[in-house]
């Protein structure tokens, strides 16, 4: 398979160089990863994320007005090192607000971002954190949940953004984000892996006719591979497997999020949508809103995701709903 790249080594930092020439509110640091905004709001709290790329338009097209402050890009599937990150925290820091990071569940991530925050605290700023883990995939071996942080992390930045934007203070939404973490659940399936950089094997193999359950958006294999069907018994499965989550009640508020991770074709993304959407209304709940498109991709991964949000406070729709100038959004 061709790559439209120049040097496999150099695609992360030639895809972020570009960035301010196309969308001039953003500023990148060359060689750091870090992508930063530059009409950041002197009363309200900036949010900072990020993560490996080879998940865009994750993390750096959601930074923008009423969403992200800051996004700090790694290497592809590998987190940015502490030393990135903490130079980001300090791009963006406000003191008179504190600052919010939103780390994905990944050992890697958590450990990094945890070590920059540690140090920022140690210079005298006020930084807090939350995890997002909306992934319900399971381990294969032990089959527990692997609560992975995918494409429900964009809702995340999305909500938190837009209530900063508000001028919300630190420790509420901190408190926001936990109860959202919470509220949020994804699902993913795959029919063909994502190939890196330079690469021209895929990172596992699936047979022509072959679909995995549960996949990661670092190239992970899924839980289960079986042959492929159809759209429709995706959509059973997934749907039952949210419902495991949600035990939802008739009426209950939700928001869809359909997310296309990188290889898969609009009449499939819409497809899959249109038999999630049946089977949500054969369950009787109140679909607030639906998003469906690329929002956090393995590369060139041939697999969709559906992730649900439950709306269990009213007043996170609104924030949902703010404007944003994020390019991604």
């Amino acid at each position: 398979m061709i790559q439209i790249i120049n040097q496999p080594e150099n695609v992360v930092e030639d895809m972020l160089s570009v960035l301010p020439d196309i969308y001039p509110k953003l500023k990148y640091k060359k060689e750091t990863g870090i992508v930063y905004r530059t009409n950041l709001t002197k009363d309200c709290v900036p949010l900072l994320s990020g993560g490996g790329s080879g998940h865009e338009p994750a993390h750096f097209g959601y930074v923008g007005q009423g969403m992200l402050s800051c996004a700090v890009e790694g290497p592809i599937f590998v987190p940015p090192s502490a030393e990135h990150i903490l130079e980001g925290i300090k791009t963006v820091y406000n003191a008179k607000t504190g600052l919010l990071v939103i780390i994905k569940n990944f050992e890697e991530d958590v450990t990094n971002f945890g070590s920059a925050i540690r140090q920022a605290r140690e210079m005298g700023m006020n930084v807090e954190y939350v995890i997002s883990h909306d992934d319900i995939s399971i381990e294969s071996s032990s089959f527990t949940r692997r609560q992975r942080g995918v494409a429900g992390t964009v809702l995340m930045h999305k909500i938190l953004g837009a209530a900063a934007q508000a001028k919300v203070d630190l420790d509420s939404l901190v408190y926001m984000g936990n109860q959202i973490s919470e509220c949020i659940a994804t699902l993913g399936v795959a029919s063909r892996a994502a190939t890196l950089p330079g690469k021209t094997e895929p990172m596992f193999e699936l047979d022509d006719h072959d679909i995995s359950y549960g996949i990661g958006i670092h190239g992970e294999e899924g839980y289960r591979t079986i042959g492929f069907e159809s759209s429709e018994k995706l959509a059973v499965e997934l749907v039952n497997k949210l419902n495991l989550k949600f035990h939802w009640h008739t009426h209950d508020p939700y928001i869809v999020l359909v997310n296309n991770l990188g290889g898969c074709t609009r009449e499939e993304e819409l497809i899959f949508t249109h038999d999630i959407l049946q089977l949500l209304d054969l369950e009787g709940l109140n679909i607030i809103d639906v998003k469906i498109g690329t929002f956090m991709t393995s590369l060139n991964m041939a697999g969709l995701s559906v992730t649900l949000f439950k709306l269990h406070d009213p007043s996170w729709l609104a924030y949902y709903q703010a404007p944003t100038d994020a390019f991604a959004w």
